[in-house]
């Protein structure tokens, strides 16, 4: 299925439909201020473990970020953290960062491993923000890219929609993606340290 989702002012009726696929365990592909994502409700194992099918990892493997909507509901999933990650944090979300953070007991038992980190992102954009919003805790996500190939498909929600239509339950058609990830920073030590330069800059020095 294809929904088109005005990224301004998305139709509650559309957003529906994402919800309801998430709520029903479904996998979907969705805009984020980045390249298009998969994704998937954190709390339904098994789309987790398609998302790890499609990457070719082991889910209890997997480092998929977390999509939050605001700053504050991380702290469900991750540790406290200081003064100095909390202003980084701050400073650049939303936006296209991924920030790697101590997680709590939740995390573990979610994915049933010793998993100690939590990938975070809260995008600069509105739909994948009101996704999580509407759905009432975050998603799973995972870029549709590979990091070695970098194709037109990967932008273009059509054509994105046309390569993995039989394999995912939904596709949002939030307008052409970008190709650059999201820069990825490790504040998991106490400090931050740039694991990856992506769409956002950042400094750490």
């Amino acid at each position: 299925m294809l929904v088109r989702i005005h990224p301004e002012t998305p139709d509650p009726r559309q957003m529906k439909k994402v919800i309801q696929v998430l709520q029903d365990g479904g996998v979907i592909i969705y805009p984020t201020d980045g390249v298009y994502a998969f994704g998937c409700d954190i709390y339904k194992s098994k789309a987790v473990e398609r998302i790890a099918q499609f990457k070719g990892i082991k889910p209890e493997k997997a480092d998929f970020s977390f999509i939050f909507d605001e700053l504050s509901s991380i702290t469900e999933f991750a540790r406290p953290v200081g003064t100095p990650v909390y202003k980084l944090l701050k400073q650049c979300l939303p936006g296209p960062y991924t920030f790697i953070l101590s997680a709590n007991n939740q995390v573990p038992k979610l994915f049933k491993n010793n998993k100690r980190t939590i990938g975070i992102r809260i995008p600069d954009n509105n739909i994948s923000r009101l996704i999580v919003k509407e759905l009432g805790n975050p998603i799973m996500s995972a870029s549709v890219h590979d990091e070695d190939e970098i194709l037109e498909y990967t932008t273009d929600p059509e054509l994105i929609h046309e390569r993995y239509k039989d394999r995912v339950d939904l596709v949002v058609d939030g307008g052409y993606g970008a190709l650059i990830p999201s820069t990825v920073i490790d504040c998991s030590q106490g400090f931050p340290e740039l694991v990856r330069q992506g769409a956002g800059e950042v400094d750490i020095d």
